[in-house]
């Protein structure tokens, strides 16, 4: 199995780096694991409208930290996103992240980000390789 070593530097969530994202407070809610956050002015493309590629990187980050939370450490194999309605900046939204199956060392989970209203923004479906510290 390979190995990884976390050194509190990724992007998404390192407590390290400076320029990340600094993602905290998942929580777990039946089943599932969630993630209230707001998306700043510095995340986004055009005016107003998050960068797609930080929409993934939350999803992304939902999706493995879910394993993170059950004691699996796992990296991203494959990542699908679909993009349902602009991402707002400034807006408080909601990630929320399932597992749907497992076979073997490779795990697929889907996530959504929503807005306050409930409204679905982006969705994804990802396989993750579960690895060693």
């Amino acid at each position: 199995m390979p190995k990884v070593k976390d050194d509190h530097w990724c992007f998404a969530c390192g407590t390290e780096n400076p320029h990340g994202l600094h993602l905290t407070g998942f929580r777990e809610e039946a089943g599932d694991l969630v993630l209230d956050l707001t998306l700043e002015r510095c995340h986004q493309g055009w005016q107003g409208i998050a960068h797609g590629g930080l929409v993934a990187t939350v999803l992304d980050e939902t999706m493995t930290t879910l394993l993170y939370a059950r004691g699996q450490d796992a990296v991203t194999a494959e990542l699908t996103v679909r993009y349902h309605r602009p991402v707002p900046t400034g807006a408080p939204l909601q990630a929320r992240a399932r597992q749907v199956a497992q076979r073997g060392r490779v795990v697929q989970i889907e996530s959504e980000l929503r807005d306050a209203q409930g409204e679905r923004l982006a969705s994804a479906q990802g396989k993750f390789m579960l690895v060693e510290r």
